[in-house]
């Protein structure tokens, strides 16, 4: 087995998302993880909140470090990840009362977070919510300097990548019948947003 993989920011930002995540989560009994990464988000989340059946999801090449972690814990609300990639992946038929995902829209092209958005209402039952962690703009504004900085390392690094609009973000949900209820601010100039899938929505 594979030495586990270690994010330090993710280490750094599991505490405040665990405070927001558990009073949204706290009716919810699935999750689906989307970018599952490393693998610790699943097993501080898993372990913390012990009522929900987590699933993780990734591609493929990031899944042997997500087992590392999921081998030691050995929780038994902590599945093995789905292969998924969301260009390409079809989650219909398949349904979950929550989805999360954690820093993942600023690395993804444009496109590729559109598709999110679309797999997302495709996964969630009705009334069920997406959880999204990360850095924002608003009305194309960055509420620091620093996060500005950010975004333009980002895009020398791939210029398909970058910080989204949040209200870029509203749009791809109202496509699957999501609205965004809630916005956290979260330490390190980050923000946690909540999209709910309207009862009865069509895709």
């Amino acid at each position: 087995m594979k030495q586990k993989p270690f994010a330090a920011a993710t280490e750094r930002n599991s505490q405040a998302i665990l405070g927001v995540v558990r009073e949204e989560f706290r009716d919810v009994r699935s999750v689906l993880e989307i970018g599952s990464g490393t693998g610790q988000h699943a097993v501080y989340f898993g372990r913390e909140l012990e009522w929900l059946e987590w699933q993780t999801s990734d591609v493929e090449v990031n899944h042997e470090g997500i087992e590392a972690w999921l081998s030691e814990s050995a929780l038994p609300n902590v599945h093995s990840p789905l292969r998924l990639d969301v260009r390409e992946a079809n989650l219909t038929g398949t349904t979950y009362d929550a989805v999360f995902s954690s820093n993942t829209a600023h690395i993804m092209a444009l496109g590729a977070v559109s598709r999110m958005f679309s797999l997302v209402a495709d996964a969630l039952d009705n009334e069920g919510r997406f959880v999204l962690y990360g850095p924002f703009r608003r009305h194309g504004r960055f509420n620091t300097s620093s996060n500005e900085q950010f975004d333009q390392s980002l895009r020398q690094r791939d210029p398909e990548m970058g910080i989204r609009d949040l209200e870029e973000l509203d749009s791809f949900a109202a496509r699957g019948g999501l609205r965004r209820e809630r916005l956290y601010a979260t330490p390190a100039n980050n923000h946690i947003a909540v999209w709910v899938k309207e009862e009865g929505a069509r895709l």
